[in-house]
């Protein structure tokens, strides 16, 4: 049984992180999201309640995973997101602008190095299903174990991102 995918993809310079994963037989559904840090950008569900009682239901699950993690990544390389993204860096400099702004007073967390890596906790892909943070992973075919990846979702991971 798959549990999810979890892919690093670089698309205009910047690395963003595309996760699918299967919340299991009680709450039977596929939820991909695609992430910038840790800040999602967009996501899909997909129910797959009315299929439940199918034999081959493992494998019937595990090609919906694909075709929509596949599809998020096609999507993100086309540059639908493209307004998201640029919305998001708005966001995200403006925000910027104002911490640098604020007086941080010696011995303050923010002058400490904890708050750094408090901060960047707080950025990690978190899973979809309970919100911990998700190891990162090089994509399958990077790491040698292609047998289990198809050959479709490994294209996709090579296209160029122009």
């Amino acid at each position: 049984m798959v549990v999810g995918f979890n892919h690093n993809v670089h698309y205009q310079g910047v690395m963003y992180h595309v996760q699918t994963e299967d919340s299991g037989i009680r709450s039977p559904h596929i939820i991909t999201l695609l992430y910038r840090g840790g800040t999602i950008l967009a996501s899909q569900k997909t129910s797959y309640a009315d299929i439940t009682k199918i034999d081959n239901l493992e494998h019937v699950v595990e090609e919906l995973m694909k075709d929509q993690h596949k599809n998020m990544l096609r999507r993100l390389k086309a540059g639908e997101f493209d307004e998201t993204i640029a919305r998001s860096e708005t966001r995200l400099e403006g925000k910027h602008k104002v911490a640098s702004q604020a007086p941080v007073s010696p011995g303050s967390p923010a002058a400490t190095s904890s708050a750094d890596g408090a901060a960047a906790a707080r950025q990690a892909p978190r899973s979809a299903s309970d919100n911990r943070p998700v190891v990162e992973q090089k994509p399958q075919q990077e790491r040698g174990d292609q047998g289990h990846l198809d050959a479709s979702l490994r294209n996709v991971l090579m296209e160029d991102d122009t």
